[in-house]
């Protein structure tokens, strides 16, 4: 009876949906849980890490009086992955969810609160739905390994 209670409790992925970028080292992920509430998250190698230093050296060579320096500023959450295969990135998502740290890692894009307190978050984190969908919708495909 207590397992049942905690599996109740879970939100379980119900669709992920992923964008790999031109550069083919990060991938957009939306994730649509269970019960409707979607999040979103950036997949990324650490060739994408390293390509990000590299763009911050160039640009800081590029100005005059200020010291090259290669850093990264990651303002999205970014999960690091070994490869972003399909497969690995739906493994991820299901470990996170199982050591209850997958909304910590993710933001929140759907616009309506949910009522449990044990999942209340602040509005301030939350993008608007309209542009969730549009993502979903037009944007999005599968990684096929």
């Amino acid at each position: 009876m207590f397992a049942q209670s905690i599996a109740e409790l879970l939100i379980v992925p119900d669709e992920i949906l992923c964008e790999m970028h031109e550069e083919g080292d990060a991938c957009d992920v939306i994730v649509r849980m269970d019960d409707g509430t979607v999040y979103t998250a950036l997949f990324a190698t650490l060739s994408y890490i390293h390509r990000q230093l590299s763009l911050t050296w160039m640009v800081t060579e590029s100005i005059p009086e200020t010291p090259p320096v290669r850093y990264a500023v990651l303002d999205t959450p970014h999960i690091i992955v070994e490869e972003l295969q399909l497969k690995t990135i739906e493994d991820a998502i299901d470990n996170m969810v199982a050591q209850d740290v997958f909304e910590s890692l993710f933001t929140r894009v759907t616009e309506d609160e949910v009522v449990d307190a044990d999942r209340a978050i602040k509005t301030s984190q939350l993008a608007t739905q309209e542009i969730a969908q549009a993502v979903i919708e037009e944007v999005l495909v599968l990684i096929d390994g």
